[in-house]
């Protein structure tokens, strides 16, 4: 399930520090779990880490994220996507579909029609729309059981991307990302390191400067031995994987009843 960079679609871009405003839609990945502030304890990740760069800017950016953990497309869609359109932002990111391939019997034509229609919605407005095609899951056990949707829906959103003129942040391509080094104990979700990295390639998608090379690879580590690879799997099943599939059994999220960090367009300090 390797493959090269896509080529990068033509897209509109604004002058650098024409984006007076960014709202972030999705769900746990755009909301920052697993990369918590250490000074707040709130969610940070790397939709923050863009905003403070583009803050850096424009004394007077603004942004909002309405990313709620466990959300499915249908969701986003129906919530998000107004509520960003009535803010009317010159930049959109929008990541979505990941849960709803965690299901059996994802149809990935139908997800990939609900999704082009919201990012067209969205390039109607005339915003810029950031998407994002989703990292490798060979390293992570949960995520490499989606595996092959999983690709075929990247390739779904880079086409979308082409079409309707977004820029495309592929994560597919970012080797870093598939260590178990960029993601928390659940080994879903990405902890601070990821979150810094990915922060730093859109950046790079959008032109913007960065202090941080997401490429660097990461330190050579010593080999675990099998008995301590059994334990550690077999933790993760009782503390993750376990809670997980009791979760899904019940129909419930751990985004229930709640609501997103920054409702509003609001300056970032």
């Amino acid at each position: 399930m390797t493959r090269e960079a896509a080529p990068e679609a033509p897209v509109h871009r604004l002058p650098r520090g024409a984006w007076r405003s960014y709202v972030a839609l999705g769900d746990s990945f755009t909301e920052g779990v697993g990369d918590p502030d250490p000074d707040t304890g709130v969610e940070r990740g790397w939709a923050d880490r863009l905003a403070e760069v583009l803050a850096r800017e424009d004394a007077g950016f603004r942004y909002a994220n309405l990313a709620v953990r466990g959300l499915l497309l249908d969701a986003i869609v129906r919530t998000q996507v107004p509520e960003a359109v009535r803010m009317a932002p010159d930049l959109v990111s929008i990541c979505a579909a990941g849960n709803d391939l965690l299901r059996p019997g994802a149809d990935l034509d139908a997800l990939s029609e609900r999704f082009e229609g919201a990012v067209a919605t969205l390039r109607a407005t005339g915003a810029d729309v950031l998407v994002f095609a989703g990292f490798d899951t060979r390293e992570s056990p949960l995520l490499n059981l989606i595996g092959r949707r999983l690709a075929a829906m990247n390739d779904h959103i880079r086409e979308i991307a082409h079409r309707q003129g977004a820029h495309l942040v592929d994560l597919w391509v970012m080797p870093p990302l598939a260590d178990p080094r960029a993601r928390t104990d659940d080994r879903l979700h990405l902890n601070a390191s990821g979150h810094e990295r990915v922060a730093a390639r859109v950046c790079e998608v959008l032109g913007l400067p960065t202090d941080v090379d997401w490429r660097t690879p990461w330190p050579a580590a010593e080999p675990a031995s099998w008995g301590r690879r059994r334990a550690e799997d077999v933790r993760w099943a009782r503390e993750h994987l376990w809670p997980w599939v009791q979760r899904r059994a019940q129909g419930r999220s751990t985004g229930d009843a709640r609501g997103a960090k920054r409702p509003q367009l609001a300056p970032v300090r």
